[in-house]
């Protein structure tokens, strides 16, 4: 209220002051005119800065005042000169540089961010690392984690357009997401408590760019920065564009324990597989464990063998095999089998036992004759 007001005031002062001083001589409804048009104009200008970061403004304003001086130090040297058309000379100078100096000091408006200005005082080697938080690492929580330990260093940047999709989440009317979105925002605080981390809340934005992923790609690219995510898409993305990307996962992946081929490991059998008589298993840690004829032990604590470990962008499996599923120790492995060969039965392998005891001839081709002599004609 008090906006329009002011508003309507600037209005009603230039109108007026265009009828009292009547800028064209007998002509007070033109220079009404033209005052109402000046707080017009000044008031759709108002309203375009309002859509400019303060960090620009201030960027353009400090430009403006150096292109300011800038003219006023060229313009004592050209009053030596005799030129024909001085003022003009001198106009065009004023508006030349200081157009160009708003221009590129609102092109460069973040080197006047505050954060900015007191990282180049405190720690000037640490004023170009910076690390982009994307949203689904700061849902993920884990993050805060890795700051407190110390690993991480530099200014970790919030970008306003992720701080509205965490708002976007926390306010949702799914239960769920309203408290991944809640959780953020308070890992985001807890980050900003620690002493030792710096938070950056940049207003850049890209109004050009309509998806949150791409934003944080164009951040990256012009704060020379790296992208701090745990989402797989946005990595490959960000590598196919030469953008840096510090993946939370692979991070988690690296510092899992090392597991062979041959060793013994103590699980518990969650649910099934998804190919048949396979059992599904998880380390503490979160790593998938596969177990060959698992299914029959689902709900218990078995012991496995090793038998491969795949490793992934997306994480690791451990494929194992139950010993006791096919009647051996964990320390002794079965003889493999040719591919289509039938497991026997334990009646044919009792059956094959006797006929092996009872048999007196060595020789392979007596039996062979004997068993066509005995079968009926």
């Amino acid at each position: 209220m008090w906006l329009i007001l002011f508003r309507t005031l600037v209005v009603l002062a230039l109108g007026w002051a265009g009828w009292h001083y009547d800028p064209v001589p007998g002509q007070p409804l033109v220079g009404l005119a033209l005052g109402v048009l000046f707080a017009f104009a000044i008031i759709g200008l108002e309203l375009r800065l309002r859509q400019v970061s303060a960090h620009d403004m201030v960027g353009a304003l400090v430009g403006g005042v150096t292109g300011l001086v800038g003219a006023s130090l060229v313009l004592g040297v050209i009053d030596r000169l005799d030129l024909a058309a001085e003022d003009f000379v001198h106009m065009l100078l004023i508006v030349f540089l200081v157009y160009i100096g708003m221009v590129i000091g609102a092109h460069h408006g973040d080197w006047f961010e505050p954060a900015r200005i007191i990282a180049a005082f405190k720690d000037a080697s640490r004023l170009h690392q910076y690390k982009i938080l994307d949203t689904s690492v700061i849902i993920d929580g884990r993050i805060a984690d890795i700051c407190e330990t110390g690993f991480l260093e530099g200014t970790l940047v919030a970008p306003q357009f992720v701080l509205r999709e965490l708002q976007q989440v926390a306010d949702s009317s799914d239960s769920l997401k309203r408290n991944r979105g809640r959780r953020g925002l308070d890992v985001l605080q807890r980050i900003q408590k620690m002493p030792h981390m710096q938070v950056q809340i940049v207003e850049t934005d890209f109004p050009e760019v309509r998806e949150v992923d791409l934003k944080l790609i164009e951040l990256a690219r012009h704060m020379s920065g790296k992208i701090v995510t745990n989402d797989f898409n946005l990595n490959k993305v960000a590598q196919l564009r030469g953008v840096a990307v510090l993946n939370i996962n692979e991070l988690a992946n690296s510092l899992k324990p090392v597991v062979l081929p041959g060793e013994v490991l103590r699980v518990f059998v969650l649910k099934e597989g998804k190919e048949a008589g396979q059992g599904v298993a998880y380390l503490d840690d979160g790593t998938m464990v596969v177990v060959d004829q698992g299914k029959r032990a689902l709900g218990k604590t078995i012991e496995v063998t090793v038998t491969s470990v795949l490793q992934t962008t997306a994480g690791k499996m451990i494929f194992c095999r139950w010993p006791e599923a096919t009647g051996s120790s964990p320390a002794e492995a079965e003889p493999p089998r040719r591919s289509g060969e039938r497991r026997p039965h334990r009646g044919e392998r009792r059956e094959g036992n006797d006929r092996a005891h009872g048999s007196e001839s060595t020789d392979p081709r007596s039996g062979a004759e004997g068993s066509s002599a005995a079968r009926p004609e």
